[in-house]
């Protein structure tokens, strides 16, 4: 596997092993050189290259004559020299096929003062070997030296060399397809203990991950302090543990709450080296185990720790199937992108720790970061022991693949890890969902912070804006259809006519009046009429099927459908009807005050709680919920709106909504309560591209509101019909997720002098949150967010238990405030189900959860 990836990576550094150490004293090179040379006449491994015959490496261990290691001195004493050179020198790949496996280089950093570095690559060498090559350099170097040796100065021949070891393996393991052999054996119960593994896990990736890794990475340093130490000590031992089986514990919690599952897979390497003899061997002897977590069933800690405990020591019994072979035989799915099994490893670094000395030098060992991520994420763990062998804290190095990550992401994971731990070593009986990942801090963020959107509005009901309006702007066109057009003070009056005639129907607060009529000034004039009463309006659109509008109508149980005499014979028989274009309806209207209505008029007072809607959902996932909406929502909403996007008298806005959408609520709404134009096409103009640009511009429409394929389809035929539309200047999406394609960007791209909104609220909220695209996100390849709460309103991404999640991480989103609907008509169980009680409002308040 490490040939191939060589190969396939152009002999890149991916897995160089690094050692620097610092040389203070008189170095004498010629004796570091001569050290080497006997380094590498010591272990056939550092002097064995791979070429390729017919596709397969072989390996050739070549006579040291030929493998003779240079020893470059280069001076690098000039400020930042040394990191640029070192750089330089640790990235450089080695072609395994034609070079040997290591290379060292010394840097001159002052007079006395050297830095050795020597970089083997990984194929020929694990972290076990470090400190026999660390050891065996030095002592070499000190057998060259003149004067006195100090003890074990004279390595003595090796027992063994490293082909030997693979033949001895090879013999050992016998064939895998052998079901009688160590391999056929291990083999068998790997193919069941991996079954079902899931190929990749989900975690909160700053970045999607690319189709080939890079392997760039960066790492950062947590620690556990002492007294921590101990307690996990402590805890381990209890549960007949390991301290790695309580961090592998931790890890495997930590994942599946960032929403990775509840079947975690995470590698650890073994040392491979079973036989007293190979301990002191440079080599390849590493083995990789995949470790499987099971955190289903939310059990407490310390079960699960006890899971974990007796996974591992199966894996261990059955780690002498080397992982190439494992891969080879199991087949997963292959990706440039990611590490086959799994994408987290978990290391304990409990690799002999070589006391650096020489007689005449101070040695020192420099860490040394590559920069380099073989893993999504990898933990190593360091744990130290004091004088008095007591638990001393442990070091955690965490590196992370920077294709994927960033470091404050992964800061804040460490954190979310920290938490976990003193919770559980606090209370380990406590079932791993409710064990905190947050900090007060970061919960007061995203809970408050992000959700401060109090504003006061005007404490008028949505009639009354209207009506204030009218007093502004009553000559101003307040609606057009085709030829017809009213004023604000023709509008009003009508609505209010309309609306006592429906009073005398029964229409009011508490109550709904069916609209059922194609688009025209008098379906506005009706629905504003409705709202006058108090009544919700309840949109019917004239191309459902009948089965589809009787339900409706049986449902929502309005007391009166207002039609025409067309559409009539399509309402269920026993509702009573309203046509529009009947002159006796006609008549009745016209002998009406045309006075704005008052509470004494209505069935009862208007209260903001009171419905101004019914919209029945679309029933793709069941039966059509009706969705009631207060008016205090469609207030709130107005107020907000006229802060966003302004404008006033002369501003045109289309009616492009079906009124069986909320948008139409937004639509028709904004304009009355600003004195906009509201402008009405007809439903086939709608649904024709080309004549709807045609229309637009026509009607010189300032604003729109429609879903990303309409607006896509509006900038393409403007395009190609070669009209600017220049008096367009707002588009306002949603209903769907918003793309910046390329038709669109052009259209509202830098310099059009045109805005793009995106507003995200399903039918149960209206709009909840909003966002106006910046120039700079045009030709971004990151998606276009939903944008913010607007006012009044407070949004949380939740975990199963209502918990809010850490930045990054997937949850459930639920919206929270103003916006909230009432619940579905009659249907007490559904409403239950999705509007629950909000525990991080005021008492009493609800959150509707969207499954989004």
């Amino acid at each position: 596997r490490l040939w191939f990836l060589n190969r396939l990576e152009d002999a890149g550094a991916t897995y160089n092993m690094p050692l620097a150490l610092r040389l203070r004293g008189p170095l004498d090179p010629a004796r570091l050189r001569a050290a080497l040379t006997d380094l590498v006449a010591r272990h056939e491994s550092l002097r064995t290259i791979f070429p390729e015959a017919d596709g397969e490496p072989w390996q050739e261990v070549l006579p040291l004559q030929d493998a003779l290691p240079a020893l470059p001195v280069v001076a690098a004493g000039v400020p930042g020299q040394l990191e640029s050179l070192r750089a330089e020198f640790l990235h450089r790949g080695f072609d395994l096929a034609r070079q040997p496996p290591l290379r060292a280089q010394v840097f001159v950093t002052a007079p006395d003062e050297h830095l050795l570095v020597v970089v083997v690559h990984h194929i020929a060498c694990d972290g076990w070997s470090m400190a026999p090559l660390a050891r065996d350099l030095l002592n070499a170097y000190e057998t060259q030296s003149p004067g006195p040796r100090t003890p074990g100065g004279d390595a003595g021949p090796l027992p063994v060399q490293y082909a030997d070891y693979t033949l001895w393996q090879h013999r050992l393991l016998g064939d895998p397809d052998d079901p009688e052999s160590l391999a056929g054996r291990q083999l068998e119960y790997w193919k069941e203990a991996l079954r079902g593994l899931p190929e990749q896990l989900a975690l909160p990736f700053d970045r999607p991950r690319p189709p080939r890794s890079s392997y760039a990475g960066s790492s950062v340093v947590m620690r556990v302090d002492a007294e921590e130490h101990r307690s996990l000590q402590r805890l381990a031992r209890e549960s007949g543990a390991t301290v790695f089986m309580a961090f592998q514990s931790l890890v495997s919690v930590l994942l599946t709450r960032l929403g990775a599952g509840t079947d975690i897979p995470i590698g650890t390497p073994v040392a491979g080296r079973s036989d007293e003899a190979l301990e002191d061997l440079i080599g390849f002897f590493v083995n990789t185990l995949v470790l499987r977590t099971d955190t289903s069933g939310d059990p407490g800690f310390t079960t699960l720790l006890k899971r974990v405990r007796d996974r591992d020591i199966e894996a261990l019994s059955h780690q002498d199937l080397p992982f190439e072979m494992l891969v080879e035989h199991l087949r997963p799915a292959r990706s440039l992108a990611r590490h086959p099994f799994f994408q987290v490893l978990l290391v304990s670094q409990n690799n002999e720790r070589v006391p650096f000395r020489l007689p005449d030098l101070d040695v020192e060992e420099c860490p040394v970061a590559l920069d380099v991520a073989k893993f999504d994420l990898s933990y190593s763990l360091d744990e130290k022991v004091a004088p008095d062998g007591a638990a001393d804290g442990v070091e955690i190095t965490v590196e992370y693949s920077t294709d994927l990550f960033d470091a404050s992401t992964v800061q804040r994971l460490n954190g979310c890890l920290l938490r976990l731990l003193r919770a559980a070593v606090r209370s380990p009986h406590t079932p791993v969902s409710q064990l905190p990942l947050l900090s007060a801090e970061e919960r007061r963020w995203l809970l408050v912070d992000c959700n401060a959107t109090d504003y006061e509005v005007p404490g008028l009901s949505l009639p009354e804006l209207v009506e204030a309006q009218v007093a502004r702007s009553p000559e101003a066109v307040a609606v057009v259809h085709e030829q017809q057009s009213l004023t604000y003070a023709e509008l009003n009056a009508r609505a209010n006519r309309f609306a006592r005639a429906l009073i005398s129907r029964g229409a009011g607060p508490e109550q709904a009046v069916a609209l059922f009529a194609p688009r025209s000034v008098e379906l506005v004039v009706a629905l504003l009429a409705v709202v006058k009463t108090g009544a919700a309006y309840l949109p019917v659109d004239t191309a459902l099927p009948a089965d589809r509008i009787a339900y409706m109508v049986q449902d929502a149980a309005p007391v009166c459908v207002v039609t025409t005499k067309a559409l009539s014979e399509h309402v269920p028989a026993g509702t009573e009807l309203v046509i529009l274009d009947s002159e006796d309806v006609a008549r009745e209207a016209a002998a009406q005050r045309d006075s704005d209505v008052l509470d004494g008029e209505r069935t009862a007072p208007l209260l903001p709680t009171h419905p101004v809607y019914v919209i029945y959902t679309s029933g793709s996932t069941g039966r059509p919920k009706g969705v009631v909406l207060p008016a205090q929502a469609l207030v709130n909403l107005m107020a907000w709106h006229h802060r966003a996007l302004g404008g006033g008298p002369g501003t045109v806005t289309a009616q492009f909504a079906s009124l069986s959408f909320d948008a139409a609520a937004q639509e028709i709404f904004s304009a009355f309560t600003m004195g906009k134009t509201l402008a009405v096409p007809l439903d086939d103009t709608r649904k024709d591209t080309e004549e709807f640009v045609r229309w637009l511009d026509r009607h010189r429409v300032n604003e729109l509101f429609a879903p990303t394929p309409v607006v896509d389809g509006v900038a393409e035929a403007a395009d190609r019909l070669g009209l600017a539309l220049p008096h367009l200047v707002d588009i306002a999406q949603a209903g769907e997720a918003l793309t910046l394609h390329s038709a669109l960007g052009g259209f509202c791209a830098p310099g059009s002098g045109r805005r793009l909104h995106n507003y995200y609220g399903p039918t149960e909220t209206h709009v909840v949150t909003a966002w106006t695209v910046p120039d700079a996100a045009f030709g971004s390849p990151v998606p276009p967010p939903i944008g913010a709460p607007i006012w009044n309103t407070r949004a949380y991404v939740l975990d199963e238990g209502l918990r809010p999640v850490p930045v990054g991480v997937p949850g459930e989103l639920y919206l929270a405030g103003e916006q909230v609907a009432r619940g579905y008509v009659n249907r007490p169980g559904p409403t239950a189900q999705r509007f629950v009680a909000d525990p991080f409002g005021p008492p009493g308040t609800r959150m509707y959860r969207t499954g989004d």
